[in-house]
């Protein structure tokens, strides 16, 4: 049975009823997050402790947290993420590498690193291929590697697939729609164009969105683009996720 029409598509995102069942689907495909900047070790302990009790996808904290977070998680199924270039999405791509180079040393599983936002909106698609290799590099194997192309400031749907191909073209395991830390984070649109562009990779790459996702409802939505573009089987865990603060809170 063919796709909808994305306008098609939108509309039915938008009217799609929160339920409990897509609330329990949804609680292991978050990744429990705490990126305001003034977190201390001792918040670290507790953000692990619920994201083992619920069976969170990850944590997704910075990177001077990773060793803490590492040694409180170990032995459960949560894995770690932090971020890099974050969340100024320079062009500084040694930089990039480099502190996911660190993250990595320090425990981390999964680094999400910010695209170079700037170097995009003047029209260099090509240094996001240049970023996501440098950082594959830096990573090594096993490693999974989220791109932030950080929808709300690029708005151009154009762009936003352009930066999206030349991401996956590069090896990237995740596309994800925002820092969080802009005016306008996750919307349905960009999901729609970033998902959109993981069909077409054949669904070997993955979708997370973040900022400003905080209800069942606002889950329907990105489940129901999920599951009519890549089919109901397509999201798990390794290949979706939801990177949110109060997100669990909302769906317990």
């Amino acid at each position: 049975m063919p796709s909808p029409d994305l306008k098609t598509l939108l509309d039915q995102a938008r009217r799609a009823p929160a339920r409990a069942d897509l609330a329990a689907r949804a609680v292991p495909l978050i990744d429990l997050t705490s990126l305001n900047g003034d977190e201390t070790a001792h918040d670290i302990g507790p953000l692990c402790e619920r994201a083992v009790r619920h069976g969170t996808a990850a944590v997704c904290i910075y990177a001077a947290h990773v060793p803490v977070a590492r040694a409180r998680l170990a032995g459960s199924k949560v894995r770690l993420a932090t971020v890099a270039n974050f969340p100024d999405g320079s062009d500084d791509i040694a930089r990039a590498a480099d502190e996911t180079a660190a993250a990595v040393a320090a425990g981390a599983d999964e680094v999400d690193v910010v695209a170079p936002i700037a170097a995009l909106l003047d029209g260099d698609v090509g240094l996001v291929g240049e970023l996501v290799e440098a950082c594959r590099t830096a990573a090594g194997p096993g490693i999974t590697l989220k791109l932030i192309l950080e929808t709300g400031v690029l708005r151009e749907p154009d762009l936003i697939t352009a930066a999206a191909r030349a991401a996956v073209m590069a090896g990237i395991d995740f596309l994800k729609t925002s820092t969080g830390k802009t005016e306008v984070g996750a919307t349905l649109e960009a999901a729609t164009l970033l998902l959109s562009v993981i069909q077409e990779a054949g669904g070997r790459v993955g979708f997370k969105a973040a900022g400003g996702i905080r209800s069942a409802g606002d889950v329907a939505g990105y489940l129901h683009l999920a599951d009519t573009l890549l089919g109901p089987n397509w999201v798990s865990p390794r290949t979706f996720r939801f990177g949110a603060s109060s997100l669990l809170d909302a769906l317990v």
